[in-house]
């Protein structure tokens, strides 16, 4: 709270005023007062004494005793007495490790630098139903630059608008943007962006300006503030501003009007709140980079990232090579025990009423005291019992040297020091573990790993630890995750058997057998035992009594784990060799009483304490003036992580509040410690009045490089650390390089602290190769050659040695994250963190950093857990100030800065958090976040350079110069020839498809041609030769009698899958009319379909609809009038009665280039296209289907696909009158209700050939996949199926063909039969496999070569490496050649390109109603610009390749594929690199298993992705980060937006094609009712 104090000491306060604070302070530690009301007292207490010309807010913080300084020596660089932090009192909360009040004010100063401007960074918008957090109505009142108001303001804030348009007419965007349209998604309480109220909106150019700064200089003009993107009316999703409808917007030309509004159905425009989010999004991007972006490498194929340059001022170190540094030997006592177990025999025997342990009960007072006497007595009978009362006398279960697990609570250590003692004495090797308290605990599967790797098999326990373990059912303990079997023995004292007179103890002297295991987890969470040896452990208890300075007799009060680390080193083992008396402080008695170990040391008068930073924090929280508290009987305060940088503060702020009860600043011993060397350094008590240990202030920039710099200019990024001391006795220490090999670092750098002594762990139990590299590491100098041949161990501990061999501590090996080849320490990184008041949002000490591998380098995460009362203004303030505190201070860019509910974070068994398993959950998307800022365009500063394009200029030349690569052929293909293919049949004789219909209904009457299957496969109609032309007939008849029709008018066919729709087909031809396929309204949802019937009636300028009955009633209904204008549908003629009455004559067209039928399709860019077919393109199509599939009278085909367009209506329709085959039509709709349908049809008839579209074969493979076996059973079998035809226009679907195969190859489908075909709207059919062809090639191209537009095979299960199949066999007559979209020219089989195609059955045109000639003159009749510039080709729209193969076609010659990749119009430009969204979308759906579809488009050169969420809401957030890192892994691509919507979202054509411009519409006007979306910085 230093940025907001004023220096009290200036001013004289009378006691009882600072009583009435303190008082207060109490209050709202406890929590009875909310932070609000503090102040608002506090502000009164202290108004009278503050001088009113100090213009500060008074709420600061008061520390009591704040005169008395601690007494500093004079070469001690002077620490700013902290100012005290009071937290709330809930468990836990009350961690001020972290604190230092120079920090504090370094951040503060850090972001005053930033302006005191809230960031014009854009808030996430969050649904309101997700994550109820903090409902809108009781967040706190936000400041005036918000835009809250309650109903009445509205009314008049729409009235304002009003007036205001017709003043301001001249700013658009500001009033569609101001206008009061927020939807549900509209965030919290108030804008990130500092605005004025509506009125002084227009004279806001001041705040422009400090807006302009903040977004450093990227200028904004006063008309284009961004507005206001978070408007915090909470309304409901329909609410509309009612905006006068007579004001017509002037100033704004044509073209400006449809960009900037986007009109909605009402006419209203939409809220483009959106847009402006990510316009500020990109003003943020526009903000410089730091470190700035140098040139990168680039290689014609490989994108390398890039390497960073040295910086040229990088500190270098400069000192000498270090000389290790010696302890002081360790002195030899003539009384000092054999072995530990022969001290306790000793003490048990003559000392036997001495106190060895008290333990307190919940409250804090002694609950049972423990004598040596007693000890000596139960670890005797524990070790008589183990060995044996377990087994039998010939087979005992536990043998000298079996490793036994020792599970005990915190709150009971008499219990484990018997069972430690206990087996020690038997010679069983304990491990202490923590107690598993559910089968989600933090860690304890790794812990199963650490008992499996010991090789475990008994577990030591008390009665009511047993208890409280999670049972099965019966009764039985569960078996943990990953935990081997275990046999569970109970300890308690009544179960023991005194041993026998003649049965003793074997005591042996000390030796190098394993006594001990003490676990230890690593960075990643591995959980490894270290073996402490006999004499190690012996050894480490005559150091510690030799460098504590421990008497025998003393009292010692513990608050450490006794379990592990220095809580087991000194209060379970030292203590007994030495007879002191250990008061042991557990967790939960800490929790409930925190100044309970300082009442300890007063009543016992202790003389030693151990405790960690918390303990000091805790204890200075809770304490009350306390006059009768007395430290003066301390000689030593051991503060065992005062290797923590951090810890200089607690100890200062503890002294300071201590001091004047007797505790004296020498006592105040750091040590660091590590599992593997145990204790490293300590301080040793000083005498009264020597000086103070020394202090060191060191700049945080050369520390990131690895030096020690002392800070002197800035003093914002500095570190102060406090010396541990000197090395133990016997202890010989060096400073290696902490990575590579252990070489000697030089005085003034960092690196890890390396020990070789005789005490220390021996080994990783059961680990030998990990072991090697940590405890057996020889450091080696400058030249390469080793310092000697003695073994250090490595520490984990980064430091250095300071003057007079003081070991300064900056840092653990595992809290380093290592980012751009610099190290930053994670404790500094949540000390910043925890530093950017107010910290009102965030819980002290339940804050988590780590590191995530994305894209070649590391990326800092921040994780913490949100207060319950933070509202998300606050969150997000608070988030947006640590991203600018950790960038100013430690100059590294934040990846990923997340807030979780309060109490969600894994924690460890003393309620600090589990790192590890936080980073787990983290990259397994199971966080589940409330708040979350990624910020990737800060800090991913190596990815490739963009590709620059290089300019489009060619000529003729360019083939021989480097267009086209010598030795590589020009990439085109073609089907066999039509023309050499003799066919007998007598269709052949029909120029049009209405003749071949009159002559078969002569010459095969009653041959079936059709027959209409429903749900239960039963034939509902069917259709043969005749009964198809006598229908037409009707329908013609009908026509031209009450249609009023002229020959070549457009007709409607509106009707559902059916005979109905072939038979008015045919009719249309028979009438001379153009028919136009238009696919039915759905009825269930007449808004969202109708409109499309509307458009394409309009637009195709039809003179009337043939129809059912039951459609036509819905075309006039009350529904469909709530939806178009019903008053205005040409005439409508139903089909279901028709008149008994033949035409005159049937039309016979004067040539076949004539048109046959208008194609109507929406693409998937959303593009409304309808193509002219001609009669000869219908006959050569339909003759170059009947050749390739060998289509004949006696033949049947299954189709189950929709009839509208494309190639699918050619089969339904066309086909069968023109090769004779019998077709039998399924609907697909009637899936829905009977899923085997499709399958069982086939099997039945014992069809050869069926055609199919991606959305059958989905739902048959979600839907049917559980059920082959059942499908068997009831006789289902298709080896019948020669070919199974998916009919597209996109990328063949790889995956879903494959596991349609794999599913149904029980049932005798063919892995060959399943291929794809592949039309366009200038060609319905480019490719299908038919029947003579070769089997459907498939190639793996590489990723990075096709967003260059270059074809680059590779291995399958390369790295970036896409499957691709061939689109099925090119059809007769097509010739396709692959073309540079930009110059028109021939391309190579090794490059990308537009696939063009000649064919007698190219679509003629498009039919559009101006006739834009140009647009079909560039898609219909283009020519190459160089080689072969007569032909005249179509374009496709898509992107291909063309590779020939090593199979033979049906001619003998190599058969050449084409490869479908993507449609051009979908393509991404993205860094000078083509991308397509299907190949994102692949990755994205991959990134969780909640992500059910995704769908990406870019707007503004952001990439966005729109993920639809399957799972529970608490998991939308989870995906943001997974999104990102799986897009910027793969795909080198940053993303600028993720939004996360409901499942469904995507729309998704008949085609089962995803229509994303569509979404991008939705998006970008606000109607995709998303949960949540977030804006990347």
């Amino acid at each position: 709270m230093a940025d907001r104090g004023v220096d009290l000491a200036a001013v004289t306060i009378p006691k009882e005023v600072r009583d009435q604070l303190a008082e207060l302070e109490l209050e709202l530690s406890e929590g009875d007062i909310t932070q609000k009301g503090y102040e608002k007292k506090r502000a009164k207490l202290l108004a009278p004494f503050v001088p009113q010309t100090q213009n500060v807010d008074v709420s600061i913080q008061l520390t009591p005793g704040l005169s008395s300084e601690p007494t500093s020596s004079p070469n001690a660089v002077p620490v700013a007495a902290p100012r005290q932090h009071r937290a709330h009192r809930s468990g836990g909360t009350r961690d001020d490790r972290y604190r230092s009040d120079i920090h504090t004010e370094a951040v503060q100063a850090a972001l005053a630098r930033h302006k005191e401007e809230k960031m014009a960074l854009p808030m996430p918008t969050k649904r309101r139903s997700a994550f109820a957090q903090s409902s809108a109505e009781n967040c706190t009142p936000p400041d005036t630059s918000s835009a809250s108001e309650d109903e009445g303001s509205l009314r008049r804030r729409q009235a304002a608008i009003s007036a205001m348009l017709a003043q301001n007419l001249q700013s658009p965007e500001y009033w569609i943007n101001r206008s009061v349209q927020s939807s549900s998604t509209s965030s919290s309480a108030s804008s990130t962006l500092s605005h004025g109220d509506g009125k002084t909106q227009n004279h806001s150019q001041g705040q422009t300006s400090i807006l302009a700064d903040v977004l450093a200089h990227t200028r904004i003009e006063s008309s284009s503030v961004p507005p206001d993107v978070t408007s915090t009316v909470p309304q409901d999703r329909n609410s509309r501003a009612d905006l006068p409808p007579n004001i017509t917007v002037r100033g704004m030309s044509r073209g400006q009007s449809r960009s900037s509004m986007m009109d909605t159905a009402a006419g209203v425009p939409a809220h483009s709140r959106v847009s402006t989010k990510i316009q500020q999004l990109l003003n943020t991007l526009k903000r410089p980079k730091r470190p700035p972006l140098s040139e990168f490498f680039l290689d014609d194929f490989e994108e390398i990232v890039e390497v960073p340059q040295p910086d040229p001022n990088t500190p270098r170190p400069e000192g000498r090579q270090m000389i290790p540094v010696k302890g002081e030997p360790l002195g030899v006592v003539s009384n000092w025990p054999p072995a530990l177990q022969a001290a306790l025999a000793r003490w048990g025997a003559t000392q036997a009423k001495s106190p060895a342990l008290t333990a307190l009960d919940i409250t804090g007072k002694p609950l049972y005291t423990l004598t040596y006497g007693k000890l000596w007595s139960r670890s005797l009978k524990l070790a008589y019992t183990l060995l044996n009362k377990l087994g039998t006398k010939n087979e005992p279960v536990l043998k000298p040297g079996d490793r036994v697990a020792l599970v005990y609570p915190n709150s009971d250590p008499g219990m484990f020091w018997v069972a430690f003692y206990g087996c020690l004495l038997a010679e069983v090797i304990p491990v202490p573990i923590e107690v598993p308290l559910s089968l989600k605990d933090a860690g304890s599967q790794q812990i199963g790993f650490l008992l499996g790797s010991c090789g475990v098999g008994l577990a030591l326990t008390s009665e009511v630890c047993l208890k409280g373990l999670p049972k099965t059912q019966n009764g039985e303990i569960m078996q943990f995750k990953g935990w081997p079997r275990l046999k569970w023995v109970v300890t308690d004292t009544k179960y023991l058997t005194k041993p026998s007179k003649d049965w003793q103890p074997h005591i042996p002297t000390a030796n190098t057998d394993t006594a001990y295991i003490e676990y230890k987890a690593s960075k990643e969470g591995t959980v490894m035992g270290v073996a402490v040896s006999k004499i190690s452990m012996l050894t480490h208890c005559q150091a510690l009594t030799q460098a504590c300075n421990y008497c025998e007799g003393e009292t010692l009060v513990n608050v450490l784990d006794f379990k592990k680390d220095s809580g087991l080193w000194h209060g379970v083992l030292t203590s007994v060799m030495n007879r002191i008396h250990t008061i042991s402080v557990s967790y939960s008695v800490m929790k409930a009483c925190p100044l309970s170990w300082v009442q300890r040391v007063h009543v016992h008068k202790a003389r030693v304490a151990m405790v960690k930073c918390r303990d000091l924090h805790w204890a200075m929280m809770a304490h009350r003036d306390q006059k009768d508290t007395n430290l003066s009987s301390l000689r030593m305060l051991i503060v065992a992580d005062g290797a923590n940088p951090w810890s200089v503060s607690s100890c200062d702020a503890f002294l300071n509040v201590f001091q004047s009860h007797g505790l004296k600043p020498e006592m105040i011993c750091p040590c660091a410690s590590s599992p593997e060397a145990m204790t490293v350094a300590i301080r040793r008590p000083g005498a009264q009045g020597t000086p103070l240990p020394a202090r060191a202030i060191l700049s945080m920039a050369g520390l990131s490089h690895g030096v020690i710099r002392v800070n002197t200019e800035d003093k914002n990024s500095a570190l102060t650390v406090q010396d541990v001391g000197h090395v133990m006795p016997g202890g010989l220490m060096c400073i290696v390089k902490p990575d590579g090999p252990p070489m000697l670092c030089k005085t003034d750098e960092i690196g890890e602290i390396v020990l070789n002594s005789r005490v220390g762990g021996t080994m990783y139990y059961g680990l030998p190769g990990v072991t090697k590299n940590t405890f057996e590491v020889i450091p080696i100098n400058s030249g390469g050659t080793p310092i000697g041949d003695v073994p250090f161990t490595r520490t984990g501990l980064l430091g250095f040695v300071g003057p007079g061999s003081l070991v300064f501590v900056v840092g653990k090996i595992e809290g380093l994250l290592s980012v751009s080849g610099r190290r930053h320490n994670a404790d500094d990184l949540v000390a910043t963190a925890l530093a950017v008041e107010p910290v009102k949002t965030v819980y002290r000490g339940r804050i988590a950093v780590f590191s995530v591998t994305v894209f070649y380098d590391e990326r800092v995460v921040i994780v913490a857990e949100q207060r319950p009362d933070a509202n998300e203004e606050d969150s997000f303030q608070w988030m947006s100030r640590v991203l600018q505190a950790i960038d100013s201070i430690h100059q590294v860019g934040l990846y990923c800065l997340a807030l979780v509910p309060a109490n969600t974070l894994p924690k460890t068994h003393l309620g600090g958090i589990h790192i590890s398993e936080t980073k787990q959950h983290f990259l397994e998307g199971s966080l589940h976040p409330c708040n979350i800022l990624m910020c990737p365009h800060t800090c991913v500063t190596n990815l490739p350079k963009p590709r620059q394009k290089q300019p489009v200029g060619v000529g003729p030349a360019s083939i021989m110069v480097g267009n086209l690569v010598a030795g590589k052929r020009i990439a085109q293909a073609s089907g066999r020839d039509l023309g050499l293919i003799d066919d007998q049949e007598q269709s052949r004789k029909h120029q049009f498809l209405s003749e071949a219909l009159q002559w078969r209904a002569q010459t095969d009457p009653d041959h079936v041609l059709y027959m209409l299957l429903n749900a239960k496969g039963v034939a509902v109609s069917t259709a043969t030769c005749s009964q198809l032309h006598k229908r037409a007939e009707k329908i013609t008849a009908a026509l031209l009698e009450r249609g009023g029709i002229n020959t070549g008018d457009n007709v409607v066919l509106l009707y559902p899958p059916g005979i109905d729709l072939i038979a008015s087909f045919y009719g249309c031809l028979y009438a001379g009319c153009i028919p136009v396929t238009v696919r039915p309204p759905h009825p269930q949802n007449l808004a969202a379909t109708l409109p499309t019937v509307r458009m394409i009636i309009d637009v195709s300028k039809a003179a009337c609809i043939l129809t059912t009955q039951t459609l036509m009633k819905i075309l006039r209904s009350k529904e469909a009038a709530g939806c178009v204008n019903v008053k205005t549908w040409p005439n409508i003629i139903d089909t279901d009665d028709l008149p008994r009455k033949r035409p005159s004559n049937i039309y016979k067209p004067p040539t076949a280039e004539m048109l046959a039928y208008l194609d109507f399709s929406v693409s998937t860019t959303g593009m409304l296209t309808g193509v002219k077919i001609s009669h000869s393109a219908v006959n050569a199509l339909c003759r170059s289907i009947k050749l390739q599939c060998e289509l004949y009278s006696s033949r049947q085909i299954a189709i189950c696909m929709d009839p509208y367009c494309g190639l699918g209506f050619v089969l339904w329709c066309m086909s069968s009158v023109y090769s004779g085959h019998q077709s039998i039509l399924i609907p697909p709709m009637e899936l829905e209700t009977s899923l085997p349908l499709w399958l069982s049809t086939l099997s039945q008839y014992k069809i050869r050939d069926t055609f199919c579209s991606y959305s059958v074969m989905e739902l048959c493979t979600k839907g049917l996949g559980t059920q082959t076996e059942a499908l068997k059973a009831r006789g289902v079998n298709l080896s019948c199926v020669r070919s199974c035809v998916v009919i597209a226009e996109e990328r063949p679907r790889l995956a879903l063909t494959q596991s349609f195969s794999r599913l149904f190859k029980d049932l005798g489908l063919s892995p060959r039969a399943v291929s794809t075909a592949f039309g366009a709207r200038v060609n319905l059919a480019i490719c299908l496999q038919g029947t003579a062809g070769p089997d459907p090639s498939t190639v793996y191209v590489d990723m990075k070569s096709l967003r260059h537009d270059r074809v680059r095979l590779v291995e399958r299960g390369a790295p970036q490496s896409l499957p691709l199949m061939e689109s099925g066999t090119i059809l007769p007559g097509v010739r396709v050649i692959i073309v540079n979209p930009e110059t028109r020219g021939p391309l190579g089989d090794s490059h990308l390109g537009e696939i063009w195609v000649n064919s007698p059955h190219n679509a003629s045109g498009y039919y559009t109603i101006c006739g834009e000639e140009s647009l079909q003159a560039d898609h219909f009749n283009t020519r190459l610009s160089f080689g072969d510039t007569e032909t005249l080709w179509a374009r496709t729209g898509y992107l291909g390749f063309v590779r020939r193969t090593e199979l033979l076609d049906a001619s003998g010659d190599r058969h050449d594929a084409l490869f479908v990749v993507g449609s051009l119009d979908e393509t991404l430009e993205l860094r000078g690199l083509r991308y397509h969204p299907i190949d994102i979308e692949t990755s994205v759906s991959r990134a969780h298993r909640s992500i059910a579809e995704s769908a990406v488009f870019t707007w503004t050169n952001l990439l966005v992705v729109v993920v639809e969420l399957s799972g529970s809401e608490q998991e939308a957030l989870d995906l943001v980060p997974l999104v990102t890192n799986v897009v910027l892994k793969e795909h080198h691509l940053i993303v600028g937006v993720v939004v996360i919507v409901d499942p469904g979202v995507i729309p998704i054509n008949s085609r089962g094609e995803k229509q994303r411009m569509h979404l991008r519409d939705s998006f970008l006007a606000d109607q995709l009712d998303p949960i949540y979306v977030a804006y990347n910085m």
